[in-house]
């Protein structure tokens, strides 16, 4: 172990011994934001390319004023960290290199951000029992890499008092802002609510059945429809063994051009699914890209490709390619890129006609040329990533994330879709596709859509086969939601207590005030003085406990979970907290009248 003192913090430096051939260093950079933020540079440097052995870089936070953590992959797990806790896993794609602490009040004490989000990291900020410290720790070089002689990277530490939602957000801003991590343009198609195919109707699809559905989604308010898994197979067994070609199967789709033509006469956006890594033992490319792989999924019939060769990254491009000029789709929907993992056996293969050695450099090659490419064809093409794969280089790569699958379960789309809010800036950020039973209650439709408020809603459910009034909820709330669409993902975005899972969430645009409550018996801030109030009730309970920063005087309207009236009167209310009443899965709306109570406009 080496300690190197810095004017701040004493970083240690373990493992990857200078026997091995490197000398480390630690210390303090200037980059002039101000009090409250410290950045590091880490150093190795070696006289001849070495492979690294893993390197731990570690100090120590003391325990004041910590009552939650919160990192990327987090899900519902806020907790505090102990220091013997499982640390999480960042890469290019998976998740990103920062985690934060912050006290009840949700007020941030130290966020850690890596600038190095390429290349395989562990990270964990955990409680030291016999000190109440925070032990924090980043370790490199976890997995397999090629020889280096120099490699560098940012630590950047925050301990402003501040939101730590704000201080995530310019986590993001900073990486954004770093050489080769440019998020891409973000196409206005990518920002409305689409239709897939997925929940409704997995890979059992009929072009037929698919239009109807986009015709009536259409009418519903959706713009796009993602063709998902089952175009390119007859088999139906959800595997990946018949990946590789990404030839329509004639069977399933007989014409696929005509399809999407058909689509876009609809006034439909047309994306497709593809799993990027994956050949299967029953495609033609498993023979032809024989000794090309460097991993195998869920069993022996499904290979991952080596991104590494040139031919393999240039047969991928070329597919993608190929369909967005002979079938002239508008996305695409590329799924398990965070699979490009090396087998154990294979952790030190290099050269033989690979031009890349490190797995992680070829990746971002790969999927930067496929967003390079497709945009020289057409500029507004949308690629979709999920839910782990939404990090900071992800936003190069793509511009829409999606939660990951959470059928049916309207909390954890919540959750997913403010955990990759809070980090992804004006990357278009998607629910994962809302489905339900036929049988269901519309108060509960209406939870689906309620709680996904502050992302991009995807939809799928045979919207020929629910009730009428689940239609009339789910045009309702997708109505709502594009009348609010600016507020909703443009302005500053306000998630209370993430350590209860974000009980609250609100945002402020200067003339609307929106809050979203998902807690029974939490209290929602009205926030600053606006124009018109919005208060939805993301609950099972008749009433919401709201706080007014000023009086009021205006009218207030109530809505059911379909949109229908159930009151309205006109209201003096006064600054404070007040308990009004709301119906289950309902919308209060307060406006102010020309003159305020005090005569202020």
């Amino acid at each position: 172990m080496k300690m190197v003192r810095t004017e701040r913090i004493d970083i240690a430096v373990r493992g990857g011994s200078e026997e091995d051939g490197f000398r480390f260093s630690v210390e303090p950079t200037a980059h002039g934001e101000g009090e409250g933020i410290a950045y590091y540079r880490f150093a190795m440097e070696g006289d001849e390319p070495r492979i690294p052995q893993a390197v731990r870089l570690s100090w120590t936070h003391p325990a004041v004023d910590i009552a939650g953590y919160w990192d990327p992959g987090a899900n519902r797990e806020r907790g505090i960290r102990i220091d013997f806790n499982e640390p999480f896993h960042a890469k290019a794609t998976s998740l990103a290199p920062v985690c934060s602490l912050y006290n009840a009040a949700g007020q941030n004490r130290l966020t850690v951000a890596l600038s190095d989000a390429m290349r395989p990291i562990r990270m964990r900020a955990g409680l030291r029992e016999e000190t109440a410290e925070f032990e924090l720790w980043l370790e490199l070089f976890t997995e397999a890499c090629p020889p280096i002689d120099r490699y560098e990277a940012i630590i950047r530490i925050d301990t402003r008092d501040i939101f730590y939602a704000e201080s995530l957000r310019e986590v993001g801003e900073w990486w954004a802002g770093l050489p080769g991590y440019a998020p891409s343009a973000v196409p206005a198609a990518a920002r409305l609510p689409m239709y897939s195919t997925w929940y409704s109707f997995h890979q059992q699809l009929v072009p037929a059945e698919i239009e109807k559905m986009c015709l009536l989604a259409k009418e519903l308010g959706c713009e796009a429809v993602i063709v998902d898994d089952g175009w390119q197979t007859l088999n139906s067994e959800r595997g990946y063994a018949y990946c590789g070609d990404w030839e329509v199967s004639p069977d399933r789709i007989p014409d696929m051009k005509g399809f999407v033509e058909r689509v876009h006469a609809l006034g439909m956006k047309f994306i497709l699914w593809y799993s990027v890594p994956f050949v299967g033992r029953h495609s033609q490319a498993w023979s032809r890209f024989a000794g090309k792989f460097i991993n195998t999924y869920d069993g022996s019939d499904t290979a991952v490709f080596d991104p590494r060769f040139p031919d393999v990254r240039e047969y991928l491009i070329g597919i993608y390619e190929k369909a967005l000029r002979e079938w002239d789709i508008d996305g695409f929907k590329l799924d398990f890129v965070d699979s490009f993992n090396l087998s154990e056996e294979m952790r030190y293969t290099l050269g033989e006609g690979r031009d890349y050695d490190s797995v992680p450099e070829a990746v971002d090659r790969l999927l930067s040329d496929v967003m390079a490419r497709l945009r020289a064809i057409k500029p507004d093409v949308m690629i979709e990533f999920r839910q782990k794969y939404v990090g900071p280089l992800m936003r190069k790569y793509g511009n829409m994330f999606r939660v990951a699958d959470c059928p049916n379960n309207y909390s954890q789309n919540r959750i997913g879709s403010i955990d990759i809010r809070l980090l992804s800036g004006n990357t278009a950020v998607h629910s994962d596709m809302m489905m339900w039973h036929p049988d269901d209650k519309p108060e509960n439709v209406a939870l689906q859509f309620i709680h996904a408020l502050f992302s991009v809603p995807q939809l799928s459910v045979l919207l020929d086969r629910i009730p009428e009034a689940h239609r009339g909820v789910v045009g309702f709330w997708l109505a709502f939601w594009r009348e609010h669409r600016e507020l909703l993902l443009d302005a500053p975005l306000h998630p209370s207590a993430p350590d209860f899972l974000y009980p609250v969430v609100c945002a402020f645009d200067g003339s609307r005030s929106l809050a979203a409550v998902y807690g029974q018996g939490v209290l929602a801030k009205a926030g600053e003085r606006a124009d018109e109030y919005l208060f939805v009730n993301g609950t099972a309970g008749d009433a919401i406990i709201v706080q007014l920063g000023e009086r009021l005087e205006g009218t207030m309207t109530v809505l059911d979970c379909g949109g229908s009236e159930i009151s309205g009167v006109n209201v003096r209310l006064d600054e404070g907290v007040h308990r009004l009443k709301v119906p289950p899965s309902g919308l209060l709306r307060l406006r102010r009248s020309d003159t305020s109570i005090d005569g202020e406009r």
